[in-house]
């Protein structure tokens, strides 16, 4: 399934002195394929976090659309846009988005338990496990995030985001609260999810991320580019 975006752009509206529309991603065409790693890259405050969550369905453009296949996703109402994201991708916010009072294999769990899914919960949690056991944090598993380091919850939220094996992870500066180690790590990671078919975007300040990538994006004042 091919993600396309056309002509999608993003404008907000803020109080203050002189003009109060701020065009963060100007109008935009992009296409993410199946089995390729796709980059984003440029400075800070450039529009690529505004447009990753456009991608995802996070944030509904102010013109354009976004189509997952034959899909419009922001033609669906709140409830389809929510089970269809459920279904399809896995996002690494920026932030920390852990819930304080369970457990990191709970966290990680945690889309199948908001559904009230039970149904072949031992064989989530098996692969749950072999998602911590990849990103070293397997002896955590029956800790509360509050006893975790920033790398440990990075990586918790990385195995998250791939618990549901999406058909799109959409990776946020997946690798900024961690080491050289857990970098290169986490960047092999996401390169053989995206050889299993997978296709990853991933936003990035990361210098050496470009050896990972099978496309190249650079985002400056809300314009793509091919780099």
């Amino acid at each position: 399934m091919i993600i396309a975006a056309e002509n999608i752009s993003r404008e907000f509206i803020r109080q203050g002195k002189g003009t109060n529309r701020f065009i963060a991603v100007k109008p935009t065409d992009i296409a993410i394929e199946p089995g390729k790693l796709t980059l984003l890259t440029g400075r800070s405050g450039s529009g690529k976090s505004t447009l990753l969550n456009m991608l995802a369905g996070l944030l509904a453009p102010t013109s354009g659309r976004v189509l997952y296949g034959d899909t419009d996703i922001y033609s669906l109402d709140d409830n389809r846009l929510s089970a269809f994201r459920m279904e399809h991708t896995g996002v690494i916010p920026q932030g920390q988005t852990a819930v304080g009072s369970l457990t990191v294999i709970e966290n990680i769990c945690l889309s199948f338990m908001i559904n009230g899914n039970t149904a072949g919960r031992a064989a989530v949690r098996s692969f749950a496990r072999e998602l911590m056991t990849k990103f070293g944090i397997a002896e955590l598993e029956n800790e509360l995030p509050s006893a975790l380091s920033g790398g440990e919850l990075r990586r918790m939220a990385i195995a998250r985001a791939m618990i549901r094996k999406p058909d799109i992870i959409f990776a946020d500066e997946p690798t900024c609260d961690l080491d050289d180690e857990n970098t290169e790590l986490v960047l092999k990671i996401l390169r053989v999810a995206a050889d299993d078919g997978t296709a990853v975007f991933m936003v990035t300040h990361e210098k050496d991320a470009s050896v990972y990538a099978d496309v190249h994006f650079s985002m400056n004042a809300g314009e793509i580019s091919t780099v």
